[in-house]
């Protein structure tokens, strides 16, 4: 009896926690069958190889060649896409890893591997990942890049996106961790054109000018409420770290040792030609790089239901009745 009461009380006081993994596009079904559908020449561009991988048996290998133009676009692609339907106000973490084979082409142009793109037809996406010359960038809306970093081939990437989906730039945010170190503090930005949802697509998507055969990885993509949803289990044998670890960044733990995997190569050269910019029409260049500015104290991380007080003490009154029932 006394367990039982202890147990109520605690579940009303705390109540349960609203959280948890919304999708998973890890591959480790061993084939696509994750994705809502494809955008692809032949099956040979976007296969599911048990090599290299980042996580568990399975990754995805894409695959361009200049020409690749399944839909009648303005660039060359093969592209696997969710239909997510994103709406404004929803708040959600994404985590996912991506390798850039040793020969990956420098060109001074885009080539997108990671994007959430509005449901209209035609422009350019709202969130687009993308390599330039030797950089990876993140850029919203087609105007604003928040974050650089240089190209490096033939290790994983790991990436942690925390975005509140909103075309409100006072209401809209987002946060971005690369290789378990923060590189975009919560910064309030449009995430999404008015009067549109976003959906996902990963793979590779760039100008049509680009030459070279251009292959990444793709592997481990999770969706959650909360940090905690979207990061691997501990090893069993990880051990707690020492307090002055020195972890990059507060509550995240370093990422875990990749797979062995070619040694990058020195890149080759590129093209001379100017910036190819908005991947969908292929006209205006990506716009510079503001200054970050870190926004006021986040409200919380995910949600969680709090029992109220009156009600734990309701619960109590009602176990006392029931004790001196049980007396007489």
């Amino acid at each position: 009896m006394r367990f039982l009461s202890v147990w109520l009380v605690t579940l009303a006081v705390s109540g349960p926690a609203l959280a948890g993994v919304v999708w998973r596009g890890d591959f480790e079904t061993g084939n696509r069958s994750q994705y809502s559908g494809v955008q692809m020449v032949s099956a040979d561009r976007l296969q599911v190889v048990t090599s290299p991988v980042a996580e568990g048996r399975y990754a995805l290998k894409a695959t361009v060649v200049q020409g690749d133009d399944p839909i009648d676009s303005s660039g060359n692609r093969n592209e696997l896409f969710h239909l997510s339907n994103e709406t404004a106000g929803t708040e959600y973490y994404y985590r996912w890893k991506v390798m850039f084979a040793p020969d990956y082409p420098s060109e001074r142009a885009w080539q997108v591997f990671t994007q959430w793109h509005h449901d209209g037809c035609c422009g350019s996406p709202p969130v687009e990942f993308h390599v330039y010359g030797e950089e990876m960038r993140l850029t919203l809306t087609s105007s604003v890049t928040p974050w650089t970093a240089p190209l490096t081939r033939g290790v994983w990437h790991e990436f942690i996106f925390h975005v509140k989906w909103s075309a409100d730039a006072n209401t809209g945010f987002i946060e971005l961790w690369h290789n378990r170190e923060k590189v975009v503090p919560r910064t309030n930005l449009a995430t999404m054109y008015a009067g549109t949802k976003n959906y996902l697509k990963l793979g590779l998507y760039r100008k049509d000018t680009i030459v070279p055969v251009g292959v990444v990885y793709h592997d481990a993509f999770i969706k959650g409420t909360q940090l905690a949803d979207v990061l691997p289990p501990a090893p069993p044998d990880a051990g707690t770290p020492p307090p002055d670890a020195g972890t990059p960044d507060a509550g995240l733990p370093p990422a875990e040792p990749d797979p062995s995997t070619p040694a990058p190569e020195a890149p080759t050269s590129g093209g001379e030609t100017t910036p190819g910019g908005t991947p969908e029409t292929g006209e205006s260049p990506p716009g510079g790089v503001p200054e970050i500015i870190e926004s006021g104290t986040n409200t919380g991380i995910g949600c969680s239901a709090a029992g109220s007080p009156l009600a734990a003490l309701a619960l109590l009154g009602l176990l006392g009745a029931l004790r001196a029932r049980y007396r007489r």
